[in-house]
């Protein structure tokens, strides 16, 4: 049943709880009524993570995550989901919360985009705020 992998690129980083935290995804995916895939997070830097948003979405901007959905079959989510490491680590300290905690909304956030979730307007910006929050309560 799928595989869920983190990586690291560029940044001395290191998850903790992995199994936990790759178990959470796993339900949440089939909570949302599709079955984990193939999944790689790469865990990077501001630099690198800019480099990708560059590369693949023509965007000159840093940013926290960018998410490319690999799925070939309808109903498998599969993926690779780059994460700053850095942006993560800044927006813990502007929105009050811990980095872990911040991390584990920018994963779960990823994996809803990969499900079929949108955050193009102010109200599916709320709808996945919310699922966002109902996830990581279930952490």
């Amino acid at each position: 049943m799928g595989r869920i992998q983190f990586f690291t690129e560029d940044v001395d980083f290191k998850l903790s709880h992995p199994r936990k935290t790759t178990n959470w995804i796993k339900q949440t995916i089939i909570q949302e009524g599709k079955a984990p895939g193939e999944i790689n997070f790469i865990l990077c830097s501001d630099e690198y993570l800019l480099v990708v948003n560059q590369e693949y979405l023509n965007h000159n901007t840093y940013t926290d995550i960018v998410t490319f959905d690999n799925s070939e079959e309808k109903d498998s989510i599969d993926g690779d989901i780059f994460i700053s490491i850095d942006r993560v680590r800044e927006n813990a300290i502007k929105f009050k919360k811990s980095a872990d905690e911040e991390l584990h909304r920018v994963i779960i956030h990823g994996i809803l985009h990969l499900i079929g979730y949108s955050d193009k307007t102010k109200a599916l910006k709320a709808k996945m705020r919310e699922l966002e929050d109902s996830y990581l309560a279930k952490r």
